[in-house]
């Protein structure tokens, strides 16, 4: 067994690394539906498909770039995507030569909260949410349950990106140190290591789910500096910030734009820089997932076909070439691995961490949405890997007695382990870690939730290739 030095030596390294190697392996395709899709829509008339309602993060260009792939995917002419009257509503619309008819989507983007109402009054068939549903929106939908695989749907992953001007000289914050600042406890940068001047807040508004993942992912019980200057859209806000040299922001990581971001650590974790790998792992502090709810199974066969196209390859794809971080896998050699201690190299020789985490239900054994469909992904994964090892990690968080600690990280490890073997995957070893290794401070429910995980290394994969056109590397995520 691996000291605790070793273990938390490793973590470092691995955190540390800007740089990393890739490795890549085919994905097997789910069968495309027909480009029929459309065949019965009513001819030489305009009829709207769906609707989405909520998140900016999502709507302003995620979702509609998704709807125009997935509209031109199946059978559609050119389509294309247009403004309306409203600011932050678009059309997507395309052309169906069949039938002679003009297909719409409608897209609104106002801010998470907007899309539950939305749905509940038949307004949207979509909700996009940049943050999960809160209790008083389940309340919303009496008899049904939200956060069934049926009804959540996590279409990608973001990073909520702290920002400042590009000349500010810090290039990290604390979580603590983060919440000081938007609270107005601190006013001044000398204060947190940076360059005397007044620090200005940039803040998003209320409606939106960057808010909403900002005030509790920083803020908690804290109330937002009163002065501080409110955006409805994360590139507004960018801009803003890359004007003013006292400024700090927040948005999501794709917008992070002219600004710079900074790196940011979460109690005695090592502060991490928002990049494709510390979000697609879920290990940077404040890396969030992005959802679409709908009322169960969707009575709309091109909502549950959209979805569908959503969560699969290409859309996937889609999700990352809009600048967020999508969850097809890939695997991680550390670039300082030679460095790591001789027995913990000795223990994972050959292997690589893949871009995934297992996240488990709260106060439960049961894995979370996202775990459920990653199980598939995995397994598609793992099925190319002829010669493959899958080692399985489990770690939690803190209990009373180490032992504890460790029976409870094994035995997640080992629900994870009995999925793949239902799937004819049969990994070579399964351990459990306890309470090493935190990715996010232990205090807090948000924190023990996120050091609760299960990683996934390969041994014997596929060979390294360069990784630039996956990876964000530190000065595009700074920019």
């Amino acid at each position: 067994m691996m000291t605790q030095r070793l273990r938390f030596a490793f973590s470092a390294v691995f955190h540390f690394c800007a740089s990393m190697a890739i490795i890549l392996a085919p994905v097997s395709h789910a069968e495309e539906p027909s480009t029929s899709l459309f065949s019965t829509v009513p001819t030489y008339d305009d009829v709207q498909l769906f609707r989405i309602d909520g998140s900016n993060t999502i709507g302003a260009e995620l979702a509609p770039s998704l709807v125009k792939a997935w509209m031109e995917a199946r059978g559609t002419d050119k389509a294309e995507i247009r403004a309306t009257d409203i600011e932050n509503e678009v059309e997507i619309i395309g052309y169906h030569a069949a039938t002679n008819s003009r297909l719409t989507v409608h897209v609104a983007a106002h801010g998470s909260g907007t899309g539950f109402s939305a749905l509940r009054d038949g307004v949207a068939q979509i909700a996009a949410a940049s943050r999960p549903v809160k209790s008083k929106e389940e309340a919303l939908f009496p008899g049904l349950n939200l956060t069934s695989l049926d009804s959540e749907h996590i279409i990608g992953i973001d990073g909520l990106a702290v920002i400042v001007h590009p000349r500010n000289p810090l290039n990290r914050l604390s979580v603590q140190q983060i919440e000081r600042i938007f609270s107005g406890v601190v006013t001044d940068w000398a204060d947190v290591g940076g360059t005397p001047g007044k620090i200005e807040v940039l803040a998003r508004d209320n409606k939106s789910g960057t808010w909403d993942s900002f005030k509790s992912m920083v803020l908690g019980k804290s109330e937002l500096l009163t002065t501080a200057r409110r955006f409805e859209s994360n590139s507004e806000l960018s801009a803003a910030v890359a004007n003013n040299t006292n400024a700090i922001g927040f948005v999501g990581l794709s917008s992070v734009n002219n600004s710079k971001a900074l790196a940011v650590s979460d109690g005695q974790v090592k502060a991490l820089s928002p990049n494709q790998l510390t979000v697609a792992t879920e290990d940077y502090a404040l890396s969030r997932r992005l959802f679409m709810y709908t009322q169960g199974v969707s009575d709309n066969t091109y909502v549950r076909d959209f979805l569908n196209f959503a969560l699969a390859n290409e859309g996937q794809r889609l999700v990352a070439d809009t600048g967020f971080v999508s969850q097809e896998l890939h695997a991680v050699i550390p670039e300082n691995y030679d460095e790591l201690p001789a027995d913990f190299r000795e223990l994972t020789s050959g292997a690589q961490r893949l871009s995934i985490n297992f996240r488990f239900m709260e106060g439960s054994a049961q894995l979370d949405n996202k775990a459920q469909r990653d199980l598939d992904r995995l397994a598609a994964y793992l099925k190319h890997q002829p010669n493959g090892e899958v080692v399985l990690v489990g770690f939690g968080d803190k209990r009373k007695t180490e032992s504890r600690s460790q029976l409870l990280s094994k035995l997640r490890a080992m629900a994870v382990r009995r999925e793949l073997v239902r799937q004819g995957i049969y990994p070579d070893e399964t351990v459990g870690f306890g309470d090493e290794l935190p990715v996010a401070a232990i205090q807090g429910n948000d924190g023990r939730m996120k050091n609760r995980r299960v990683e996934v290394w390969l041994r014997n994969g596929y060979e390294a290739v360069e990784p630039s056109a996956l990876i964000a590397d530190e000065s595009q995520a700074a920019r």
